[in-house]
């Protein structure tokens, strides 16, 4: 029996709302010191569930595209094209925006002044979606999906000596001496990376955008193996098998080329499309298989405006940090007038404020929903 596509997007729908729920949790802590390890990213080799939501969502990026890319025959070239550079050019733009957000700030002399271009992030999150979701859509409207996928392939295997080679001093692959930050530096210069590490290093930089290619090209693969297979438990069980093999390879490349998501090196790529695409199959599972449909709204009205609730947690978050009150961010304020507790206390405090912050951006996607109001780009 073959799923309808109404059926196959509220899987689709569900999975990619645990994502933006997921991530708005762990990017919105109300004390970075007093987080359970488990929502931090890994330092630096290494891997927390943390580190699987971005990638995630590159792969649900790539899920959707198989559902899109049906309909694409069926229009001109050059209309697809502009699909493709429209979606691409409003992704990156919202991205960079978000870094210039409030545009605005005060100088030595507290005058109000344009925030300086020249000192703006220029990748990111949503810059390294708007890429890769670029490249991928060109190979495979052009090239075909098994061109895409050998090239992709071949992208994994020569990033591994690319960062090796590149590289500088004793260990090519740490924090200072990395291809990422080479290529970065020389290209748009230390004005522009992100300084979050406690020096400029971008972990969403251009030369680790080209593996993440690998996040998309695979959930794109499997939304259409999800389509050909229907609902099958031959077909979800192959799925899961898929995902532990991956998860396997990626083990023991780690032991030569670590798991590490801020070079988004190969062996991330295998571990973290092999976990997906277990956890799709049990979102599948629950969904498809069991007919079972309680709590899944919650996650629906995430995954239904994606990318606004991201934008709206990102921008709400900074405007709480902008707004003083008695001499300390709102942020700040709110933290430690409502979820500071003594103890080890502070670590469900800490928690409890990115629960209440997700709640209100989900307040967000609610009343959209209701309202039938869905963001696309």
């Amino acid at each position: 029996m073959q799923p309808t596509v109404k059926e196959r997007f509220l899987a689709l729908d569900v999975f990619r709302g645990m994502t933006i729920c997921f991530m708005i949790i762990v990017n919105t802590s109300g004390n970075g010191d007093t987080t359970f390890a488990p929502l931090k990213h890994a330092h630096w080799n290494g891997f927390t569930p943390t580190d699987l939501v971005f990638p995630s969502f590159m792969f649900v990026v790539g899920n959707a595209m198989s559902f899109v890319m049906r309909r694409w025959s069926e229009i001109s070239t050059g209309a697809v094209l502009g699909k493709i550079l429209k979606r691409t050019l409003i992704i990156f733009l919202c991205g960079y925006l978000l870094y210039w957000f409030p545009f605005f700030e005060y100088n030595d002399q507290h005058h109000l002044i344009l925030k300086p271009i020249a000192e703006t992030r220029i990748f990111g999150v949503l810059q390294r979606i708007a890429l890769a979701y670029c490249f991928a859509s060109l190979m495979l409207y052009f090239l075909g999906t098994r061109a895409t996928v050998v090239i992709t392939i071949l992208i994994l295997i020569l990033y591994w000596p690319v960062m090796i080679y590149f590289g500088t001093g004793t260990d090519p692959l740490d924090v200072h001496t990395n291809a990422v930050l080479r290529l970065d530096t020389w290209l748009i210069g230390t004005n522009h990376l992100y300084t979050g590490e406690g020096f400029p290093f971008d972990p969403e930089g251009l030369l680790s955008t080209f593996p993440s290619i690998g996040n998309i090209v695979a959930g794109y693969l499997v939304g259409k193996y999800v389509q050909k297979s229907g609902k099958t438990f031959e077909g979800l069980s192959k799925l899961l098998m898929a995902g532990f093999i991956l998860v396997v390879i990626a083990f023991f490349w780690n032991y030569v080329f670590s798991i590490n998501k801020k070079l988004w090196t190969s062996s991330f790529v295998l571990h973290t499309v092999g976990l997906d695409c277990m956890l799709l199959a049990c979102v599948m599972y629950y969904i498809d298989f069991m007919n079972k449909r309680k709590g899944t709204y919650f996650f629906e009205v995430f995954g239904r405006n994606p990318l606004f609730i991201y934008l709206v947690s990102e921008l709400s978050v900074i405007i709480l940090y902008v707004v003083n009150v008695h001499g300390m961010s709102l942020f700040e304020w709110i933290n430690q007038n409502l979820f500071t507790y003594p103890g080890e206390w502070a670590y469900v405090g800490a928690l409890l404020f990115a629960i209440v912050y997700m709640l209100y951006c989900w307040l967000v996607g609610y009343i959209l929903d209701k309202r039938k109001i869905y963001v696309r780009v």
